[in-house]
């Protein structure tokens, strides 16, 4: 795994601390009850809570409406982005835009191997004859070693998204990477985040508007049709609906 920039340095807590830290995040935001906390009220407890240097964000950019809320509370938050090496140019072209006009810090990781690198150790299109180790190798692996560097990881899943996703919680104890993790928009509808979108004037990835309401890797995402499933142009004709990444 490689980075273009590090993530910042620093002295962690231990997980039992985090864990102890997230049960009382729990509590006070009321996470999964009908008091819940909103995403500027769970923001400022992790502001509150973690320094800077402590708080991760992660994003695919297929918009950036959580890396421009998360910068409102916490500007220069590090933004991680999984540089899988199959993603569109449109993308890239999001990560790039989002670095230019959000108060960010972008931090591109890659996997190990390059693509080519890959195709040689595993044979050609792994991610076609063997879905989950290419995510494994890509996606869930190189963010696991970068969150070590953290307290506590935001990312964007929202219950509305995907059967998988309708228990996900705001804030828990993230057992596989060891650290918090906060959902801030995981109550938002689609309509409130492309509307914050459309107010605050954020990038959003073109494919959008194109009929991928979901974007993953290039060769495995799909066009869905107006109304169905928003994921099921992820890993179309398969089974799998998760990367791996989120574990609810």
């Amino acid at each position: 795994m490689t980075v273009s920039l590090a993530p910042r340095a620093l002295s962690r807590r231990t997980a039992e601390e985090l864990e102890e830290i997230a049960r009382a995040g729990v509590q006070e935001l009321g996470s999964g009850t009908d008091h819940e906390a909103t995403a500027a009220e769970a923001l400022e407890w992790v502001a509150r809570t973690f320094g800077l240097g402590a708080v991760a964000v992660a994003s695919s950019m297929a918009n950036t409406v959580l890396p421009h809320l998360v910068s409102q509370t916490l500007p220069g938050v590090d933004v991680l982005f999984l540089d899988t090496g199959y993603h569109f140019v449109e993308t890239i072209a999001t990560r790039d835009e989002a670095q230019r006009q959000l108060d960010i810090r972008v931090v591109d990781i890659t996997a190990d191997l390059t693509p080519k690198e890959q195709d040689a150790a595993y044979g050609a299109d792994l991610f076609a004859t063997n879905a989950e180790y290419c995510c494994a190798m890509r996606k869930v692996e190189p963010l696991r070693d970068s969150l070590r560097g953290y307290e506590v990881w935001i990312s964007g899943v929202r219950r509305e998204e995907a059967s998988t996703r309708a228990l996900a919680p705001l804030v828990t104890f993230d057992h596989k990477n060891g650290l918090v993790k906060v959902n801030p928009l995981v109550a938002w509808t689609s309509d409130e985040l492309y509307g914050y979108a459309a107010q605050h004037g954020v990038p959003m990835n073109l494919l959008l508007s194109a009929g991928y309401p979901s974007i993953g890797c290039e060769p495995c995402t799909q066009p869905v049709e107006e109304g169905a499933d928003p994921r099921s142009g992820r890993w179309a004709g398969s089974a799998k609906v998760e990367c791996g990444i989120h574990v609810i």
